[in-house]
């Protein structure tokens, strides 16, 4: 028998909007979708070529069985897929922004194969979500403990608490979007996904980085405290700049849209001089 094998492209529900202007890809987060950069997309594909894509945990990829817990078990495995579908694009020098845990993905991708970018953008991200001795990275072992424990018992509730905290509440329906797309998930994805961003632990790989950087973060993330923007400059080796959007939550290309494009159309100005 002949096994087919679908390519990244469609499997990953991978589409290029705009026509001209740099190449930009957009990477979302946990437990989100493509759609996650709705808002954003008409402004930014007017002077760029816009490449969005949906992850293999996502609820939205073509085929929910690509998504294997054994063989996606670190972001290393995330970061391997993203080369692999640039490269079958025929894409190199572009601009990549991840969102959160896909912000190391693009680090790490970049360490790999640093033609790939010209520039990484990264919102909301950290290298580890733990806290130690010397690192405030958001959250103590029993709180990761107790999220596993929620979304194992009962996802649905888990899902909406969720939404609510890392969703600015002053914007309701931005709220109830990420609710929306979270709940899609499958809880047997959503575990082992939470556990491979959770518990990972890059800032070893920090160093390694050597495509310019400019990391994106909101003044108040309950995810991720403004320390980790601070420590990640300073162990990036490519050029690192931050720029910080007054408002709250985790995902401002919901709640906070226009200043993200703002912060973006100067960001990549930088590289079309």
């Amino acid at each position: 028998m002949v096994v087919l094998n679908t390519s990244l492209k469609v499997s990953m529900n991978a589409r290029i909007i705009g026509t001209s202007g740099d190449t930009i890809i957009l990477a979302h987060g946990y437990g989100a979708d493509q759609s996650i950069w709705d808002k954003i997309i008409p402004c930014l594909a007017q002077r760029y070529r816009v490449l969005v894509f949906d992850w293999h945990f996502s609820a939205a990829a073509k085929d929910p069985n690509e998504f294997d817990p054994i063989k996606y078990s670190s972001l290393d495995a995330f970061a391997k897929d993203l080369i692999a579908l640039l490269d079958e694009m025929n894409l190199t020098s572009s601009v990549f922004i991840g969102h959160s845990m896909s912000g190391m993905v693009g680090c790490l991708a970049s360490i790999k194969r640093g033609d790939l970018f010209k520039r990484l953008v990264v919102i909301g991200a950290s290298p580890r979500y733990m806290n130690s001795e010397d690192y405030e990275g958001g959250f103590e072992k029993p709180q990761i403990d107790q999220i596993f424990t929620s979304i194992e018992s009962n996802f649905p509730v888990w899902a909406t608490n969720f939404a609510s905290m890392v969703v600015d509440a002053n914007d309701p329906s931005s709220v109830q979007k990420f609710e929306k797309i979270l709940n899609k998930m499958r809880p047997e994805v959503a575990l082992p996904m939470a556990k491979v961003v959770f518990c990972s632990d890059f800032r070893g790989s920090l160093d390694k980085v050597l495509v310019p950087c400019t990391i994106i973060q909101m003044t108040n993330d309950i995810v991720v405290p403004n320390s980790v923007v601070y420590y990640m400059q300073k162990k990036i080796k490519g050029k690192t700049t931050i720029e910080m959007i007054e408002g709250n939550g985790h995902f401002p290309q919901l709640t906070n849209n226009k200043l993200l494009v703002d912060v973006l159309d100067k960001v990549l100005s930088l590289d079309c001089e």
